[in-house]
């Protein structure tokens, strides 16, 4: 046998029941693109829910876009392809077992997802503290519907007629808190699976021989990225010209 198979072969990483790390790779990597195909089911059963209503509703989720703050959802954009960036860097470093320059980007990954999740909760903040459930209701400012209550009240012409657009609407806040939130969580997940793989890579237990985990976590984060370029531009873009 040579020197090489030996060595992977008595790895630490190598799990009993694979003959190198090659095929634990392989069988690594195939579980997780079977793990992503159900998260495709998942998430396609809330874009074909979107697209069902949106197709029921149009004007009224053109109406209810309007008040999503695109340049914020455009930033957040911009900062997930960054990550997807440094993630795939990342994942090129580990293959060259260059330690220091792995760590790099993955401290770069960590704090462009985490600069996400903060615009995000700015983005609910205002959202919440705006009510748009209850703005969508209000035909004019200061109506019967909204007189007395305490969240902020939209500013002249603001107008959804008729009356059923407002219900309407907020079928579009619900979808976007249970998408946008759903996308959310997979982000603070793969923040955790992140850390995992810093102090792996700190503990130098990530080397040019064993670095199929961070291919596997690239392979996660790439596909959460992936989900937002969807989400952005139903939920932010289409109909905003109406």
């Amino acid at each position: 046998m040579l020197p090489d198979a030996v060595h992977q072969h008595t790895h630490p990483a190598l799990a009993h029941h694979f003959d190198d790390l090659g095929q634990q790779s392989e069988a690594s990597i195939l579980g997780m693109w079977v793990f992503l195909v159900t998260e495709v089911l998942f998430f396609g059963g809330l874009f074909l829910t979107y697209l069902v209503y949106r197709s029921m509703y149009p004007t009224a989720f053109a109406l209810a876009s309007h008040e999503l703050d695109v340049v914020l959802g455009t930033i957040n954009t911009a900062v997930l392809i960054t990550s997807s960036l440094t993630m795939a860097l990342a994942v090129h470093a580990a293959q060259l077992g260059q330690r220091r320059v792995l760590i790099i980007f993955l401290l770069l990954t960590m704090a462009l997802g985490a600069t996400f999740l903060g615009i995000k909760s700015v983005e609910y903040y205002r959202k919440f503290e705006e009510c748009p459930a209850v703005l969508v209701a209000l035909h004019l400012p200061g109506g019967e519907e909204g007189a007395g209550h305490a969240c902020h009240v939209p500013g002249p012409g603001f107008s959804f007629e008729p009356p059923e657009h407002a219900r309407h609407a907020q079928i579009f806040f619900s979808l976007y808190f249970t998408m946008t939130g759903i996308h959310a969580l997979h982000m603070i997940i793969g923040l955790g699976i992140m850390t995992w793989m810093l102090i792996w890579a700190w503990r130098d237990v990530i080397s040019a021989e064993y670095f199929s985990p961070i291919e596997i976590s690239g392979l996660y984060w790439h596909f959460v990225d992936i989900v937002w370029i969807f989400l952005f531009p139903l939920l932010y873009l289409i109909g905003r010209h109406a």
